[in-house]
């Protein structure tokens, strides 16, 4: 299993540095020296490594700042904005807070209202700078997203396989024709 850690910015210095949007809550676990990350290059990017290996991090001004073996001058690094990293992590292993979940913990969960009707299921997460979003697939095969916050997603029960949505009209189910 794979997760998504951060992605690279721009280049900071000349030494080939870059800063990281970091996309963990445990950047100290998954940015430690040595780490192999895989790197997810963008399209039409030129980036050639297919992972890179954290040799130093270091925090400036709120910004996790990354040296990478891979990247030997500000040129390297500047080929490498915009990659996703990604850390491998044992199948076994969860967050530490309850109230967190990895990606692949929620895709292929039941999705139900709060009276207990199936409205889908869970097919993809989109991590956006404010929150996360639930993709949720409808049975009509229409998708629709479901900001994956507390009053809108009030539970998340992964041993019975499901979450559940206080469902708006609009949001999960279609809003009623007014013809």
């Amino acid at each position: 299993m794979e997760l998504v850690v951060g992605r690279v910015g721009k280049p900071h210095g000349i030494r080939g540095e870059v800063t990281v949007d970091v996309r963990t809550d445990e950047p100290e676990l998954r940015f430690a020296d040595g780490a192999r990350l895989r790197a997810q290059s963008p399209r039409g990017s030129t980036f050639g490594h297919p992972a890179l290996t954290v040799t130093r991090t270091r925090w400036h001004q709120g910004v996790l700042l990354a040296t990478f073996a891979e990247l030997a001058d500000r040129t390297a690094a500047e080929t490498a904005r915009g990659v996703v990293l990604h850390a491998s992590r044992p199948a076994d292993e969860t967050p530490e807070d309850p109230e967190e979940f990895y990606d692949h913990q929620l895709v292929g969960l039941a999705v139900h209202d709060l009276d207990g009707r199936r409205l889908g299921e869970v097919c993809a997460l989109v991590h956006g700078g404010a929150q996360d979003l639930l993709t949720v697939r409808t049975p009509e095969g229409r998708d629709a997203l479901v900001p994956f916050v507390k009053a809108l997603v009030p539970e998340v029960d992964l041993e019975s396989g499901r979450v559940v949505v206080a469902d708006r009209p609009g949001l999960v189910t279609p809003l009623p024709d007014e013809s």
